[in-house]
């Protein structure tokens, strides 16, 4: 019996039975199977704090998408699900939590704090996997893993204990990210970057005169010149220990290898040295050098010998080194060193505003410093030179190629990487010190007594490790690692990485790195690096501007299948994806649009299920659309492959609403009452199984919906094949159709070009020229799909002033006496008004390029904007004269 189906797709009612269907019948689960390949993609890590945000839903689409497909291609496919501890995001979140209750998490102690992160964590920890549920991931949730769970914290323990007696991690003073408020180093992905409005001041420093010369020899010689810098930070003058210039800039070379003199501290002597670091066109084209306090001059004061003066303490106050402004905070010496400096006539120049991009904390928002201090690092020269080679000979392949050259160089010019954190959730490092004789040792299990010594005066490190320390060890980490187990050998290395460019270095890289020290080999065969998710004019998402697409919301809309398939159709390798709503909604109307081509599909077949006939049985239309099938499944394979996933999902979109619904659905209605009905419902069956099925992994529910009521509730389109090409090709099929299709066409824009309602049925002439045969074959249906009263073919047409004629683009020409059809008076008014009204706007474009103020200082952009204006309003008028001339010629 036929089931009833709505008329309209109902996603909410849909989803969630499915997806307790596919979890009950196991759907998601990977077992190692030696007959079958394996096919595994390890989720980049949402933060256990997290909310479902646009990004991951790009993410998590691109990455169903090829689970699914691997599985309907017959992979052991494993999508391995979990979540990251995210160190400083979970901390800060429990410490306002803590702070609401008037508690500071100093008074509870280490351990205390610590399992209340556990508690928050088993309460809202599985807020995010909820969500991923919703919108399709198909995860084998019985493998869904901690990053702090039992055997993770193994696997990081034991790669910190290799490196660390490899002589690869080290402590040791270095410049990193240091947030005030959180009291921790973070990391770059941790550092927001945003334009403010500061200032550049520009200052002197006195040259110190050269031992033994004259006051009154030359100026560079006696110390009677100086010289000026500029800086965005007055405040750290106070520890600065050198001048720098460009080697090749001539304003400086006699000055080189010179001192200076700090003016507040009149025994430090600096010398004034020459790097290529240096940009000559900033500022003055020297600058100040302050080892402790920027990166760059870290390095410079390395390969110079400069001192390292730490002027800050962790609260970013200055301490004892900073003299008299001891005490401060930063912003409070900013003001006071300048004025300080200026009351000492010292001050050149100060710009105001001075906009510049300043790093903030992303978890408090204050502004973070560059900071010299004692961390824990990782040496990467020796680890980055393996991971280049692994891209560079095939081994991991990087989506698109034109990243890995930026891969290269970073990794080239890798610095050391800093693992520890100043914070108590996360992975302590496992590191002792004993106080009885000085051993510094990392241990696998927490020790009692010294290993030297034998001391029990043993502690621990107080630091946590960097949150990446452990991510990078996820592809293998989840699968027993360091255990030999069978998940290892079966499903490593595994095949995809689907993550966003902006952690390629960060992430991406640093797995590449373990997974060759730890593993001996690659941890995935290919990255697919896709963009951030913008709104649809190309702007970053932000609250603050309102621009913000919440993927729940969509979801609640218009349903996963809906958000899926538009961030799908957006998606381009490397390139940024601009989302709106309204696109979503666009993606909701094709789905009805197949729900309905379903639906049309039930009702005309009923009980039947009839599979496709012959070839030499069925019409051009039938043999056509198969055509069609087969040329989209081998260009969306194609797509696929080179992960386009738009290109292929414009290619489904375009063969779905266009060829099957809008043609030939039409067309076998014509046919459904008829003696070729039978073989007219094989087709529509067939093309609709296979449109389903190349669907499904970018709109799972819908399909599954539509797959089970074709084949039956037992029948799961998850557990169906992927299409291959069905050997279908038939180019003369496809060019006579095409022809049909123009002619169609053709009539229904002169029916819209001469404003005849569409109601209204057209005698029409038609004069095939060489096609009449063919013609003659398809008249019933181009009259149905054109809305005809008649068609007569004819070799020529009768000389008449009043007819309007139109022709394809292999000849035909059709033609429609206008008398016949339209109101002559009416139809002769609505086009002098729009021509009218194409006149005015033409009058408006050209005055504006005849203003030589706009064409000379309006963005080149602005003026080809009008200029095409004008081009269009022309050729509107001109076609919009030429219907009136046609109408009145009677």
């Amino acid at each position: 019996m036929v089931q009833e189906i709505s008329s309209s797709y109902l996603p909410g009612e849909i989803e969630a039975r499915w997806y307790r269907v596919w979890e009950e019948r196991g759907y998601f689960s990977a077992w190692p199977n030696p007959e079958r390949q394996p096919y595994t993609i390890m989720i980049p890590l949402p933060n256990v704090t997290g909310a479902l945000h646009m990004g991951h839903g790009l993410g998590h689409t691109i990455q169903d998408f090829y689970t699914r497909r691997a599985r309907m291609m017959g992979y052991e496919t494993l999508w391995q699900p979990g979540t990251d501890h995210a160190g400083i995001a979970t901390q800060v979140l429990v410490e306002k939590e803590l702070t609401n209750e008037g508690v500071d998490r100093r008074s509870l102690g280490r351990e205390a704090f610590v399992e209340r992160v556990w508690e928050w964590k088993r309460r809202y920890g599985g807020r995010i996997l909820e969500q991923m549920r919703r919108l399709g991931d198909s995860c084998d949730w019985e493998r869904e893993r901690f990053t702090m769970d039992e055997g993770l914290s193994l696997a990081v323990r034991t790669a910190f204990v290799r490196w660390f007696d490899d002589g690869l991690i080290y402590r040791g003073n270095r410049i990193i990210n240091w947030c005030p408020r959180c009291m921790t180093a973070i990391s770059d992905i941790e550092v927001d970057h945003e334009d403010i409005a500061g200032e550049l001041v520009t200052f002197r420093y006195k040259l110190a005169p050269a031992p033994g010369v004259a006051e009154d020899e030359s100026a560079v010689e006696s110390g009677t010149g100086d010289i000026a810098v500029a800086t965005t930070r007055i405040e750290t003058m106070l520890g600065d220990s050198g001048v720098v210039v460009h080697p090749d800039d001539e304003r400086y070379k006699t000055m080189v290898g010179k001192t200076v003199v700090h003016p507040f501290f009149p025994e430090r002597v600096m010398p004034i040295v020459a790097d290529d670091a240096v940009d000559p066109e900033f500022g003055t084209g020297a600058v100040k050098a302050t080892p402790a306090h920027d990166p760059l001059d870290f390095e410079i004061g390395q390969r110079h010998g400069l001192e390292q003066i730490n002027i800050l303490d962790g609260r970013a106050h200055l301490n004892d080194r900073a003299g008299r402004w001891r005490g401060q905070d930063r912003y409070e010496a900013r003001r006071s060193v300048l004025e300080e400096l200026r009351g000492r006539g010292l001050v050149d120049a100060i710009e105001r505003p001075y906009v510049h991009s300043v790093g903030h904390c992303s978890r408090c928002g204050t502004e973070i410093e560059p900071w010299l201090s004692e961390q824990w690092f990782v040496r990467m020269k020796s680890l980055a030179e393996p991971a280049i080679e692994a891209v560079r000979d095939g081994r991991v392949t990087l989506v698109p190629e034109r990243f890995v050259k930026s891969y290269i160089s970073w990794m080239e010019n890798i610095r050391d990487w800093c693992i520890s954190r100043q914070l108590w959730w996360g992975h302590r490092i496992p590191v002792w010190y004993c106080d009885d004789c000085g051993e510094v040792f990392a241990a696998l299990e927490d020790p009692v007594e010294c290993r030297k010594c034998s001391s029990e005066g043993i502690r621990q490190d107080e630091d946590v490790l960097d949150t990446w320390f452990s991510s990078q060890l996820w592809p293998f980490s989840t699968l027993g690692w360091p255990e030999e187990t069978e998940d290892l050998d079966y499903f490593y290395p595994t095949t995809l990485m689907a993550t966003g460019y902006d952690i390629l270095y960060l992430w991406v890289a640093r797995m590449i790195a373990a997974g060759l020290y730890f593993m001996g080999d690659v941890p995935f065969r290919e990255v697919f690096l896709h963009g951030i998710v913008r709104d649809f004019e190309g702007k970053k998402m932000s609250k603050s501007i309102g621009n913000v697409v919440d993927p729940l919301d969509m979801v609640e809309r218009y349903g996963a299948d809906a958000l899926r398939f538009s961030l799908g159709f957006a998606t381009v390798p490397g390139n940024d994806t601009n989302i709106s709503e309204e696109r979503i909604e666009g993606a909701r109307n094709f789905a009805n649009k197949l729900w309905n081509a379903s639906r049309f599909v039930f009702l005309s077949i009923g009980d039947e299920r009839p599979g496709l006939p012959e070839l030499a049985a069925l019409d051009d239309e039938d043999r056509w659309i198969l055509s069609r099938l087969d040329h989209t499944i081998e260009e969306i394979g194609r797509d696929l492959d080179s992960y386009n996933l738009a290109e292929a999902m414009r290619s489904l979109y375009s063969f779905v609403w266009s060829e099957y619904c809008d043609w030939y659905i039409e067309l076998a209605k014509l046919k459904l009452t008829g003696p070729k009905s039978e073989g007219t419902k094989g087709v529509l069956v067939f093309v609709l199984d296979n449109i389903l099925r190349l669907l499904h992994p970018a709109m799972p529910f819908i399909t599954e919906e539509l797959y089970s009521r074709l084949h039956g509730e037992d029948h799961s389109i998850m557990r169906a094949k992927w299409p291959g090409p069905p050997g279908l090709r038939d180019a003369g099929a496809e060019q006579r159709i095409d022809r049909f299709m123009d002619l169609v066409t053709a009539l229904r824009r002169l029916r819209a070009d001469h404003g005849i309602p569409p109601a209204t049925k057209m005698p029409v002439l038609v004069a095939p020229g060489r096609y009449r045969d063919e013609l003659a074959g398809m008249k019933a249906a181009l009259v149905a799909l054109a809305k005809l009263e008649s068609l007569e073919v004819v070799d020529a047409f009768p000389s008449s002033p009043d007819r309007a004629q139109t022709i394809t683009g292999a000849g035909m020409e059709a033609s429609v006496a206008l008398g016949d059809v339209v109101d002559v008076g009416a139809e002769s008014e609505r086009l002098h008004r729009r021509i009218a009204a194409a006149g005015e706007d033409m009058e408006l474009a050209e005055r504006k390029l005849s203003n030589g103020q706009f064409t000379a200082k309006a963005p080149a952009a602005v003026v080809d904007k009008e200029r095409a204006k004008l081009a269009e309003a022309r050729a509107a008028r001109d076609k919009l004269q030429a219907q009136l001339e046609a109408l009145t010629r009677h």
